[in-house]
């Protein structure tokens, strides 16, 4: 199993998605097919896909963590985000990060944020796809390390909190 984060961007249409990647037999499978028949209010997971009909492999299920809020907020999930984190997959398969060769027998979880306030479609659109092709590299790579962890917890902080 692999898990990645990555955050991209900055402001309202910034991205942050956090993916998870293991086998469809495994505990991912499991966790996979679950998301996708329990939706809940708000929370809709779907597969996303390249185009319609042309589903990203592996098979990657979208979990938006923001509960959808209106038509615009919903395009902007079904749409731009939705679209970079397939291109995301598909650009780290090509790459090599996820092996071309596994992408039938693996599955992909990813937990993406979009903002209620996103309005840019491009850059919520590219900031998905890098964030999306960021996270299964540190997940293919096992970052952030240990050392990396211990050296940040006296500066801790994130784009919605910085200590005073």
């Amino acid at each position: 199993m692999q898990i990645g984060e990555s955050y991209v961007g900055s402001g309202a249409n910034a991205a942050h998605v956090n993916t998870l990647l293991g086998t469809r037999t495994g505990p991912v499978g499991t966790a996979w097919a679950t998301a996708l028949a329990t939706p809940t209010r708000g929370h809709v997971p779907f597969v996303a896909v390249v185009q319609p009909g042309v589903a990203a492999k592996p098979f990657t299920l979208f979990v938006n963590k923001a509960e959808v809020r209106g038509d615009d907020h919903a395009r902007l999930t079904w749409g731009p985000a939705q679209a970079g984190v397939a291109a995301g997959v598909v650009d780290a398969v090509t790459e090599g990060v996820i092996p071309g060769g596994q992408v039938d027998e693996l599955v992909l979880i990813a937990a993406v944020w979009v903002d209620w306030a996103a309005a840019d479609v491009d850059e919520v659109y590219g900031n998905n796809r890098d964030a999306t092709l960021g996270a299964l590299r540190t997940g293919s790579c096992h970052q952030p390390t240990l050392d990396e962890v211990i050296a940040a917890r006296s500066t801790p902080w994130n784009p919605f909190f910085r200590p005073g």
